[in-house]
C-alpha cells in the first residue's frame, strides 16, 4: 500500500477532519522516530497513517477499534508488522515489536504536541519546542487524555522522553500545513 492510496482511503472511511490531522500527525511523527531508529521509514508512517482507520465505524464501540481497522485491510497488502502495531496501539495485542511499541506512544504524543501548539502564545506548532512540551507533559491535568505511560513506553525503544517527543514534535513540523497548526 503507498501513501496515495493509504490517504485515499483514510478520507474516505473517517469523516472527522480532526481524527485525520492526528492520522497524518501520527504518520509524520512515526516516520521521524523509524528514521532515528533505522527502521523503514515507510512501513512505519504507514502504520502512522492507517491506525485509526476504523474510526467511524467504532466510535460507539471503543472494544472494537483496532480489529476493524485490520479487518477493514485483509485484501490489502501491508508491510509486515503493521497489522499487529494497529492491533497494539490500543492493546489487543502485549506491544511486542519495535513498531508495535512506537505507535503505542506516538499516539497520545500527538495529541499531546497538537494541545501544546493550540495553547502557545503564536498558537502554531512551528513555534513550539521539545521544553515547551515537556512542561506540558508534568502537567497532569493538561491534555489529560494523552497517556502520559504510554508516552513514557518510549525508553523500550532506547529513547529518552525528551528525545522521543523531539522527533515527534520535529515530525509534525514538517507537516504543519497539513495539520493546519
Amino acid at each position: 500500500m503507498k501513501r496515495d492510496d493509504a490517504l485515499k482511503l483514510v478520507r474516505e472511511k473517517v469523516s472527522n477532519r480532526n481524527i485525520v490531522k492526528h492520522m497524518v500527525a501520527a504518520e509524520a511523527a512515526m516516520r521521524a522516530v523509524a528514521r532515528r531508529l533505522g527502521e523503514d521509514e515507510e512501513a512505519w508512517a504507514l502504520a502512522g497513517l492507517i491506525h485509526d482507520l476504523d474510526y467511524d465505524a467504532t466510535k460507539d464501540e471503543p472494544e472494537r477499534h483496532g480489529p476493524t481497522t485490520v479487518e477493514m485491510l485483509r485484501d490489502v497488502d501491508l508491510p509486515p508488522g503493521v497489522a499487529d502495531a494497529i492491533m497494539a496501539h490500543n492493546k489487543h495485542k502485549e506491544a511486542e515489536a519495535a513498531l508495535e511499541k512506537a505507535l503505542l506512544a506516538v499516539d497520545p504524543a500527538t495529541g499531546l504536541i497538537v494541545a501544546a501548539a493550540l495553547m502557545h502564545p503564536e498558537k502554531s506548532i512551528a513555534a513550539c519546542d521539545v521544553d515547551f512540551v515537556m512542561r506540558r507533559f508534568r502537567e497532569k491535568r493538561f491534555a489529560a487524555g494523552a497517556d502520559r505511560d504510554q508516552m513514557a513506553s518510549c525508553v523500550d525503544l532506547g529513547l529518552t522522553l525528551e528525545e522521543f517527543l523531539k522527533l515527534c514534535l520535529e515530525g509534525m513540523q514538517s507537516v504543519r500545513e497539513e495539520l493546519g497548526l
